[in-house]
This record gives structure tokens, sequence and C-alpha cells, in this order.
């Protein structure tokens, strides 16, 4: 029987029915379907000490977080550095963090608690060990800070676990060899400043503003820490996340010259937990990979950052989020 010769409620009965779809595809079109996917709610990203690049990177990277997941708040700590921000993140008092690898793999070896559950999301840039004298200092090597003042950074802070690996590679105690002043980058610059200081590690991106920033006014000079290498690594499995590498000439020119200085450094990592949602930390990692080069404008070594390599976390596994980013971009 045609809708023609239907009888008059069969007729408004159909008309009821083709109202009704229309309705619902107006819906689909117009109102979410199913969950939102959109991330929301609330991040604690732990940084580093005032004046480091940590800082300087994390408060730059929550402004383009803002744009790209603006339903998604971003709180900045500030820390004493890197395994600070472990210790922060396994406990739960920051979302994500920023920490050296060699800090993630003594965290796990010494059974720090929830360091199973520690995953990253990327691999951001490297950090370069910086060994700073006064400019008519005698000390030549690291060998040569027996006795001295020498900062070595705070208690819960990468700079002071390489620091302390670097004394011993050298044949020297932390404890007992030296005066260690266990402050800050931002404490360290002021105290050799004011004569109370006779040299320091820092072991930060190139280049670190508060170092910038005493190198124009102090004159000083970069010690080599690169005949460290070897005896660094005989210390065992947790110090192979350490390399020699090369600070290029125009990091602190005032200082270099236009000489390189051979050096050490570490990777950094962006570290949160397997608990973490995915969606919400697929969508932080695109924005740290995407937002590398307007960052990197103000922080130069966060132009390091390269999908290629972003994937090599070592010691600790990608997040199934952050996987899912990269799986995403795969050419």
């Amino acid at each position: 029987m045609s809708v023609g010769s239907a009888s008059p409620r069969r007729r408004r009965l159909l008309s009821s029915v083709a109202a009704a779809v229309a309705l619902v595809t107006l819906l689909w079109w117009l109102l979410p379907v199913g969950s939102d996917s959109t991330p929301r709610g609330r991040v604690v990203l732990s940084t580093g000490v005032p004046t480091g690049v940590y800082e300087r990177y994390g408060t730059l990277l929550r402004a383009d977080l803002r744009r790209d997941l603006p339903e998604v708040e971003v709180e900045l700590l500030h820390s004493q550095g890197s395994v600070d921000n472990l210790h922060r993140v396994a406990a739960g008092k920051a979302s994500f963090a920023i920490a050296t690898a060699d800090a993630a793999a003594s965290y796990a070896a010494d059974g720090g608690k929830g360091a199973e559950r520690l995953r990253a999301c990327a691999r951001l840039y490297d950090d370069y060990v910086q060994l700073v004298v006064p400019q008519g200092s005698p000390v030549r090597s690291a060998a040569d800070l027996a006795g001295r003042r020498v900062g070595v950074g705070e208690d819960r802070s990468g700079v002071q676990l390489i620091s302390r690996r670097l004394l011993t590679a050298a044949g020297l105690d932390l404890d007992t060899d030296i005066r260690a002043q266990r402050v800050g980058i931002d404490r360290m610059t002021r105290l050799m400043r004011e004569g109370e200081l006779d040299a320091f590690f820092w072991s930060g991106g190139l280049p670190t503003k508060a170092l910038q920033d005493l190198v124009r006014n102090v004159p000083v000079r970069l010690v080599p820490l690169s005949d460290l290498a070897g005896p660094l690594h005989r210390q065992g499995e947790r110090t192979r996340y350490y390399r020699a590498a090369v600070m290029p000439p125009d990091a602190y020119p005032w200082v270099q010259r236009g000489e390189a200085i051979k050096t050490i450094a570490v990777a950094n990592l962006l570290v949160t937990t397997e608990d973490a949602d995915a969606e919400l930390t697929e969508a932080i990692t695109r924005t740290v990979i995407r937002s590398r080069d307007r960052i990197g404008e103000e922080v130069h070594a966060a132009q390091k950052v390269d999908l290629r390599t972003a994937v090599f976390t070592d010691p600790l596994p990608l997040h199934e989020g952050a996987a899912r980013y990269y799986r995403s971009v795969k050419p």
C-alpha cells in the first residue's frame, strides 16, 4: 500500500517517525555523541629552582598547554630538581615533571616508592655539566677542588647526584674532601659574585639564564670535565646515562671566547605515572613536540627536542598515551 493511499492515522504515524529521525540526525551533528574526549581537569607540573632551565621551560610549556588544552588548568611547582620531581610524581603530588635519566635510574635502583609506576612522555633535551670557577682560580680539573668551597646543588637535585659522582671519579668525596655548599643555581651564582664560593657544579640546558647573568658581570672560567667520562662509567650501571659531550663555543660567549668546552651530558625526560589519563598524556606529548620551535626561541636547549629521538626514554617505558601520539605521526 502506498503512503498516499494510507489511512490518516498511518500517515500521522509515518510523519512522526520521519520527524523523530530528522531530530536525532540534527542532534547528532549539533551535540556531542557518546563521551567527550576533550582533556580537562587540573595538571601539576613540577619544574625546578627559580632561574633554572626547568623553571623557564615549564613556564613556556604551560602557556602552550593553555592554548592547546583550554579545559586543562596547569599549575607549576618549583622544586629542588630531578630527584625531588621524581618523588613528587611517584607520591601523586605532581602529575608531570622534568627529570634526568640518571636520576630516574637511581630512583628505581634505590627502590624509590612508586618507582615501578613511573613512565615517560618524551626525551626532551640534554643537560650539560658546567664546573664554574673564578677566572683567576688555580682549579684546572675537578681533582683540584679538594678543600675548596664548592656549590653542589640542593639535596634532592640532579645536580648534586652528578656532582657526587663526578667528584668520586676525580678521587674526591663530596662529604669529606670539599666544603660542600648544598644550594641551587640561584644561590650559587650569588655566592660566587660575593666571593663566598670557589667553584660550583651546574647541570642544565644551554644556556642557563642564571649563569648567563653571572658571566656578564663576573670574570669566570669553565673547567673541562670530559676526562672523567671513563672513571664515571666505571662506577656501574647507574652511570651509563652520562656521555662525553662538547659545549658549543657560543653557549657562553663572554667566557668561552670561541672555545668549545669538553664536558659530560645527560638526557632529560618528561615524567608521569602509568595512571595518568591516556588522552591527556597524548595531548600533552603532542604540545611538547609541536612547541619546540616557539619555546626554543627563548630556551635554546628546547630546540633539541626531536620527534625522532623523543621516544628513547630509557630507563623509563613510554606511557601508553605518549606512545599513541608517536604512532599517530609515524611516517
